[in-house]
């Protein structure tokens, strides 16, 4: 059984930033078109926040990291969602879930949010970053720094959507 790649799928602006208030700063037609293809049947690793951002469960498989231990999820038909407390156990858990799917390429996706992908910065062995050419001074929350561990597998045509030019990027480790 091949090991499953460990990766991180998120959209950044120049300083980094991902969010404001527990809700995403941008959402790019784009950019959601490619996440959507790449998450397709694997599990996604989050926080509880961003579960309960999204507004309802995704069609993947969702392990929920919480330092709750009683945490149910709020959505009553959630089926594909998984409940750790620690990192760790999220990837225990989401190699589970991706060693029994039949996916040709085994991966799983860190979903944010940002204290959640810096823990997860050292396993992580594959970024697909949307880098946004725009910043938000109000954000509070930021991806961590990356740059020097990562080099660039891939760079798809830059893209414009309602006047926010952006890039399609996938770095390797």
């Amino acid at each position: 059984m091949k090991e499953p790649r460990i990766s991180a799928l998120v959209a950044i602006g120049q300083n980094r930033e991902i969010g404001k208030r527990d809700r995403l700063l941008w959402r790019l037609d784009g950019d959601f078109a490619r996440m959507k293809e790449l998450i397709k049947g694997h599990p996604l690793i989050m926080g509880r926040r961003t579960y309960e951002s999204i507004g309802r469960e995704l069609p993947s498989p969702s392990v929920v990291i919480t330092s709750d231990q009683n945490y149910t999820s709020p959505y009553t038909k959630a089926k594909h969602t998984f409940v750790t407390t620690s990192l760790e156990e999220a990837l225990t858990k989401a190699k589970e879930i991706e060693n029994a799917s039949t996916n040709a390429e085994p991966e799983i996706f860190i979903f944010g949010g940002s204290q959640v992908y810096t823990d997860a910065l050292p396993y992580t062995q594959r970024l697909y970053v949307t880098e946004i050419e725009a910043t938000d001074e109000d954000a509070d929350s930021f991806f961590p720094e990356y740059k020097d561990d990562f080099t660039k597998v891939l760079e798809e045509t830059a893209n414009e959507e309602d006047g926010i030019n952006y890039r399609l990027l996938t770095l390797s480790r």
